[in-house]
């Protein structure tokens, strides 16, 4: 048996079906240790180029590569054996055409074993998202806010004004018709992603986009407070930034007053 011939118990399949059902519990993950922890409690991982910002303090997720995604969904893969996972695909890697996303998107899942790549765009990568599921590649849409054109547009909330909705509502059908299993509502008027999600067949999982969609997805470490500041959508569910900066304070205390370690904390002679 190959490392990737393991049967999964969340599948792209189970997360299709899932449309106007039990919301789709998701969250993002870039390492084996965090995947595990996650793993029996969400459907969908994604190893998200968020990566960038989270771990290696990149601006933005322009900078993030396809090396990055692949090294950590491969870790994510080993974490978690249940959860549906989901890789984005990098800036730069599929924009050009539907042939170099296809071929990204194949080596993100030969390399990785995920089951399905997410790209930010609406109606413009309609034809691309068709390419690949024709091919094969099940694939996650991206709209409203994209953090790949930060540059552009900045990180600003889409669909506050009724004017702004038709935007957004046809990109979803777009992409939803082109074959996207599912697509990721970003930071939307919550009545926008309401209507959005009864507009569509496929699942609609928000991120900032109201309780009306069919799932949720946060950045992890912003949902349990690894960050001083998080988006507005964010509720942060644990406080571990500032139990991480106590435990360092009082470890560091502790060394400088030679009180760490301790004699249970070393080795004893035997002879």
């Amino acid at each position: 048996m190959s490392k990737f011939e393991r049967e999964r118990n969340v599948t792209v399949r189970d997360i299709a079906a899932r449309k106007g059902k039990e919301p789709v519990v998701c969250l993002t993950a870039y390492t084996a240790l965090v995947a595990k922890l996650l793993d029996p409690y969400v459907d969908l991982l994604l190893v998200g180029d968020s990566v960038g910002m989270v771990i290696h303090g990149l601006p933005n997720t322009v900078g993030v590569t396809m090396e990055m995604m692949i090294l950590h969904g491969q870790a994510v893969m080993r974490g978690a054996p249940r959860a549906c996972i989901v890789v984005d695909m990098p800036f730069g890697s599929y924009e050009a055409s539907p042939e170099q996303a296809f071929l990204n998107a194949s080596r993100i899942m030969r390399e990785t074993g995920c089951a399905a790549v997410k790209l930010e765009g609406g109606r413009v990568m309609a034809p691309t998202i068709e390419f690949l599921v024709d091919r094969g590649i099940p694939t996650v849409a991206h709209i409203g806010l994209q953090p790949q054109k930060v540059n552009m547009h900045g990180y600003a909330a889409k669909g506050r004004r009724r004017a702004e909705w038709e935007d957004v509502i046809d990109d979803a059908k777009a992409v939803a018709d082109a074959g996207a299993f599912a697509t990721v509502l970003e930071a939307v008027a919550a009545e926008l992603g309401e209507k959005v999600t009864q507009s569509v067949d496929n699942v609609v999982i928000g991120i900032g986009g109201g309780a009306g969609t069919d799932g949720q997805i946060l950045v992890t470490e912003d949902m349990i407070g690894l960050f001083a500041t998080t988006p507005t959508f964010v509720k942060r569910y644990a406080e571990w930034g500032a139990a991480i900066d106590e435990a360092a304070a009082h470890y560091a205390e502790e060394v400088k007053a030679r009180r760490f370690p301790a004699r249970e904390h070393t080795y004893s002679m035997r002879d």
